[in-house]
């Protein structure tokens, strides 16, 4: 155990000590601890927020992209003709991911002669979910790979003054983009759900719009694993919206206005000890001459004082 602890310190694997190394490694296996020598730097380089902030993001990027595009359901209307030969008590309406709906067909009895017919759905939302996934895949990448930097060259990262500027630059593109997509696959699975209501479907069916024919619904989709990819998404604007200031800290812009601030500060300090030097001399000044006009006596007092007396006399 004494032998792992020294190998970990000895580079910038002291990270892996803390929970936020430990799932690190839980989630993708990195390499194990007596191979950290090799990348060693700075010792005293500590997991940032913004780094914690980046495992979260990459979590959440792939609870987002794999609720919406793994997503598959179904549901199932019954046709009850007149004549019961004609009937189908049990149709299944298979969809899924990327949600062209308009391309879903399913066959449905028309309760005439035993003939069938060829139904689509309706609406085309996979402009929306895929732009939903493809943020919720580029961002996972982008978390892994500043992850990756922040354990093998945060050095070299704070050398860089470009890296910091870029890093910035591309939290708020992708929290700007995560707001955008969230708030498009919403309203998109908002859509979805009213164009898969078996309700809805019915109005689809010919045979279900006449009254002598029965239609009903047994069982709609489940929409727990897509309104989990909605909330993900709006959890990952939080997150990437949340990182702009940490982000923001490593730029120069951010060191310049500090050290504007604290010359402003020592600049303000200077000229208030100054004033206060210039006011102590000025009290010293005065109180020196003071003295020196009361210690001597005045012109009255050595002129009048001897004449008076020969007067009397």
């Amino acid at each position: 155990m004494d032998t792992a602890n020294q190998l970990v310190s000895a580079g910038t694997f002291q990270v892996l000590k803390l929970p936020l190394g430990f799932i690190r490694v839980l989630e993708w296996g990195l390499m194990p601890f007596n191979t950290c020598s090799c990348h060693a730097v700075n010792t005293s380089v500590q997991p940032t927020t913004d780094f914690f902030l980046r495992l979260m993001a990459q979590l959440f990027s792939i609870f987002a992209f794999a609720t919406c595009g793994g997503y598959t359901g179904q549901l199932q209307v019954s046709v009850d003709c007149m004549e019961k030969a004609s009937s189908n008590l049990s149709i299944g309406i298979d969809f899924g991911y990327p949600f062209r709906l308009h391309q879903v067909s399913f066959e449905a009895p028309m309760c005439e002669a035993m003939r069938r017919e060829r139904v689509f759905l309706t609406g085309d939302y996979s402009s929306s979910a895929e732009f939903f996934v493809t943020i919720a895949v580029f961002a996972f990448l982008y978390s892994l790979t500043a992850a990756i930097i922040y354990i093998f060259f945060l050095n070299k990262y704070h050398e860089n003054s470009r890296a910091p500027l870029i890093d910035f630059v591309v939290t708020v593109v992708f929290s700007f983009l995560w707001l955008v997509s969230s708030s498009a696959w919403a309203k998109a699975l908002s859509d979805v759900k009213v164009a898969t209501d078996p309700d809805e479907v019915q109005l689809l069916i010919s045979a279900c719009k006449d009254q002598t024919n029965k239609c009903g619904s047994l069982h709609g989709p489940r929409w727990s694993g897509l309104n989990t990819s909605v909330v993900f998404g709006f959890l990952n604007f939080v997150l990437w919206a949340g990182n702009i200031w940490f982000v923001f800290k490593e730029t120069g812009w951010h060191k310049g206005a500090s050290r504007f601030a604290a010359g402003a500060s020592e600049k303000q300090g200077g000229t208030f000890s100054q004033q206060s030097y210039n006011q102590g001399s000025f009290d010293q000044s005065g109180s020196y001459n003071t003295q020196g006009n009361m210690g001597q006596p005045s012109e009255y007092s050595q002129v009048g004082g001897p004449t008076s007396y020969p007067s009397q006399m």
